[in-house]
């Protein structure tokens, strides 16, 4: 990246890691008394318990998303509430509260909107943020955030090691060594290797987790943690099987209509990541990020594009990308006191520079249709490739936002403020355009809790956030008349309360909330090549999570979304209808059994996800479902092992479409054997 021509001394030490066990998180946070409610960093860039925050947030321990497999992360997020899947195994992909969360992956707070697959071998925990969030984070977050909280170097950390096999030929080795150069470095090193074919026909996947990262705690006010991740994943791309009817069609799920015999998805993601905090005196801080991250990408893909009678009809293309993202936070977090009114505040300044190259062919001649009920006959295509993409994307980002956390009494107030200035330049190098366009745009929160009984929060909030055109997959077509648009615009209502019952065992959050995005594009109907921002999306919803430490060995956690999307005002063959990959209904309820640190453990839950479309238009309905999942294991001193069911009752179901033509089977009955060692 040509933006990047300083060099930074990284340190770190070897080995590797992977959280083995998978076993609930039952470490608590004290919230004035005991509580079940975490704290959570995402939803304030500070330190905050989450009963203080005036938005819903969900925060998950990777242990508990790979309890029962090693899913896609968009596969893992179906069961918190609000959450679809809609990707595949292409990309991780998210409908959060009706919208499209896609590009709005991050990683330790920085930004990670490119399109690959993540594992999560390397992470602590994942926090979902409902609603806007671009106060902190900037564009996108129209529905909400995923932040994946990564593992750190910590004193007196344990080192693991394990393997897991299963079904589906599954293999995964793993390791998470962890160690200490003197008094004032601390050494980790997460490592995984995974091998599995799938139950879908000639599909596998093959992956690489490196992942060394070092604390140096240069003085007492003084740490530098630096962290490394590089993650290598070559599989065969697969959209699954296509619709007809209205219905995904009626064939064996373990058809595949890609051409396997051929295709392949190549891809090398890396991230460096820097943290540098000072803490100047008792009440304030300052902290400098950095992070680079990088995608090197290729892939060859041939795959349905629609179907007639039982025919399907498919397209060959093939890419080359390489896309890149560096990011600087500098920011500073101080408490101070005015009169009776607490504060912390929070200011700060981020920059950022992405760039991305896609390279495309598509077949040059049509692909002679073929048999959908006969998968293996489909015809290979050897002939000729034309390009039809050749361009360079680049955006320029600079946010300037501030926060203020007020406290007086019962009452707690966030308010914050931030500006961006955003500029895309896209260039198509075949047809020698290029246009840059640049936008400004102010993004608010605002939210009231009131704590009148320590064991009751309610609270209140508004937040908006801004997509603008080229913002989202980065990049724009050069010469389009449309480009000059203004950014559309999606503001959040939320009240709710979260509370904490027997006594600081068991910690709810109930909301309910209307989420819009005004502002949206939509074709002119006197002229289908003119777009208005005349558009409306609108999704109202009630959610219900509930975490519980019901004796000292007995524990529940799960939680249930109630949510009306609609596309209110939009073109007219959508208007009224239901966003693709969103069920009106999804959640999960888990009960497990821990009998001390050593001893019996195990857990049995059902995930259910209502019906959802494959396609805007609401063509094509995917089935709801429930899935049935448990585990039990014996924990000795050292060792552990563990035996788990997804899928318990085999049970046919689909997770998500990315077209009316591409929806993703579930995945049947697996069973899983973990054995890990700890030393």
């Amino acid at each position: 990246m040509q933006h990047l021509n300083q060099t930074h001394t990284l340190v770190w030490a070897a080995l590797l890691s992977l959280s083995a066990s998978a076993q609930a998180d039952d470490s608590i946070t004290v919230f004035g008394k005991r509580s079940q409610h975490d704290e959570v960093a995402t939803a304030t860039r500070t330190a905050t318990p989450a009963k203080l925050v005036p938005q819903t947030i969900d925060s998950v321990s990777a242990s508990e998303l790979t309890a029962f497999g090693q899913p896609t992360l968009s596969e893992a997020l179906t069961g918190i509430p609000g959450v679809n899947a809609s990707g595949d195994t292409r990309f991780d992909g998210a409908n959060i509260r009706g919208f499209s969360a896609s590009n709005d992956f991050y990683l330790d707070g920085f930004r990670d909107d490119m399109q690959y697959t993540r594992d999560l071998g390397n992470i602590e925990r994942v926090e979902v943020l409902k609603g806007p969030a671009a106060v902190l984070y900037g564009r996108g977050s129209t529905g909400g955030i995923v932040n994946r909280v990564s593992k750190t170097p910590q004193r007196g950390q344990a080192s693991s090691v394990s393997a897991r096999v299963g079904s589906f030929d599954s293999r995964r080795f793993a390791a998470d060594l962890n160690g200490e150069a003197g008094e004032r470095v601390q050494l980790r090193l997460n490592l995984a290797q995974e091998d599995k074919e799938s139950f879908r026909d000639e599909v596998t996947s093959k992956r690489t987790l490196l992942a060394p990262s070092v604390n140096w705690e240069i003085s007492d006010s003084l740490n530098w943690l630096v962290q490394y991740e590089r993650n290598e994943h070559d599989r065969t791309p697969d959209r699954g099987i296509p619709g007809v009817d209205g219905r995904p069609a009626d064939v064996p799920i373990e058809n595949v209509y890609s051409d396997t015999r051929r295709d392949f998805i190549d891809d090398l993601a890396q991230s460096t990541r820097s943290r540098l905090t000072w803490d100047i005196n008792d009440q304030w801080q300052l902290r400098q990020q950095l992070g680079y991250t990088t995608l090197d990408s290729q892939f060859d893909n041939t795959y349905v594009t629609s179907v007639k009678g039982d025919k399907v009809t498919r397209a060959r293309w093939q890419q080359d990308l390489k896309a890149s993202s560096l990011t600087s936070n500098t920011e500073a977090e101080g408490q101070l006191q005015t009169g009776p009114v607490g504060h912390r505040l929070l200011v700060g300044v981020e920059q950022s520079w992405q760039e991305r190259t896609p390279r495309l062919y598509q077949n040059a001649s049509p692909i002679p249709a073929g048999n959908l009920y006969d998968p293996d006959s489909l015809p290979t295509y050897d002939g000729a490739m034309k390009l039809a993409s050749d361009a360079s994307h680049r955006v320029r980002g600079v946010g300037l936002y501030v926060q203020d956390q007020l406290s007086l009494g019962d009452w707690h107030l966030l308010a914050g403020l931030r500006r961006d200035d955003f500029t895309v330049t896209s260039r198509r190098n075949d047809l020698d355009k290029e246009q840059t366009v640049s936008v400004t745009s102010l993004s608010p929160r605002l939210g009231l809790v009131w704590n009148p009984i320590e064991e009751h929060a309610f609270y209140t909030s508004y937040s908006k956030t801004f997509t603008p055109v080229g913002g989202e997959l980065i990049g724009l077509t050069p010469g389009d008349k449309n480009n000059k648009l203004d950014p559309q615009h999606t503001r959040l209502y939320e009240g709710g309360v979260k509370s904490d019952w027997l006594d600081g065992r068991l910690a709810t959050t109930l909301s309910l909330y209307r989420l819009e995005m005004y502002n949206k594009r939509s074709k002119d109907p006197l002229d289908p090549t003119r777009v208005l921002l005349t558009g409306l999306q609108r999704t109202d919803g009630i959610e219900l999570s509930a975490r519980a430490q019901l004796t000292d060995e007995i524990y529940l956690r799960g939680g249930v979304a109630i949510q009306d999307a609609e596309q209110v005002k939009a073109d007219e063959a959508l208007q009224g209808k239901r966003p693709m990959n969103v069920s009106r209904q999804n959640g999960q309820l888990f009960a497990g059994y821990q009998s001390g640190k050593q001893g019996w453990f195990g857990e049995t839950g059902v995930t259910a996800v209502g019906d959802r479309f494959a396609d805007n238009a609401n063509t094509t309905t995917l089935p709801g479902y429930a899935r049935f999942d448990a585990r039990a294991g014996y924990r000795w001193q050292q060792w552990e092992a563990q035996l788990s069911a997804e899928n318990l009752t085999d049970h046919d179901y689909f997770v998500s479409a990315t077209s009316a033509a591409q929806i993703m089977p579930g995945t049947p009955r697996q069973l899983h054997l973990t054995a890990a060692y700890r030393f």
